[in-house]
């Protein structure tokens, strides 16, 4: 299923829009990894996911999964259920599991669409940094740039994976968390600035 869905994604990115990638080589091709990108417009998860060889699994809010289609589909595409809005401590263990587990985990730190004329007005969570110090993965900065109006050119920037410097069970504040969420949001931004 997962591998159907990125092909048609494929096509359908290729008919509809100018969609191109630069960096594919920074992806790792074994082990675990956080792959983090900013959020301009709703189809951001396929855009980053869907030219990438392995299955990116993704934190997806929990009400989608009360439509039935939806529930029966996202599980097959690596999707599981976040509750946004409070500590949800069972999605932080399962993104931990995934990754221990050596695959790929596709995170959109700011939690919310910014849209294209203000990128930089929201903050990001803190569940990326929480995640990143407990996981000890490397993080592949990942940068959306253009629109998504039919046939405007869209490209994906993969950087170089980077480590979170963290501290063997210190127990992270929730600044410290942010602060580290922010060091990551400016790599992938750097990301744009230098395109």
């Amino acid at each position: 299923m997962a591998e159907f869905v990125k092909f048609l994604a494929r096509v359908i990115f290729k008919i509809f829009y100018r969609f191109k990638v630069e960096g594919m080589e920074n992806i790792p091709l074994k082990g675990g990894a956080i792959m983090c990108s900013n959020h301009p417009g709703t189809l951001d998860m396929f855009f980053i996911a869907c030219k990438v060889k392995r299955l990116v699994h993704y934190m997806a809010k929990e009400e989608l999964f009360k439509n039935p289609v939806f529930a029966y589909i996202l599980p097959k595409l690596g999707a599981f259920p976040v509750k946004r809005g409070k500590g949800d401590l069972d999605s932080i263990k399962t993104a931990i599991k995934i990754l221990k587990s050596g695959n790929i985990l596709g995170i959109l730190p700011e939690g919310t669409r910014t849209g294209y004329n203000n990128p930089r007005k929201i903050k990001p969570k803190s569940g990326v940094a929480l995640i990143a110090t407990k996981a000890k993965v490397p993080i592949i900065p990942a940068a959306i740039t253009g629109g998504y109006k039919l046939f405007s050119k869209v490209k994906v920037i993969y950087g170089k994976p980077f480590y979170i410097s963290s501290e063997e069970n210190k127990k992270y504040t929730r600044d410290e968390l942010i602060e580290i969420s922010n060091d990551i949001m400016n790599k992938i931004y750097k990301l744009l600035e230098e395109k």
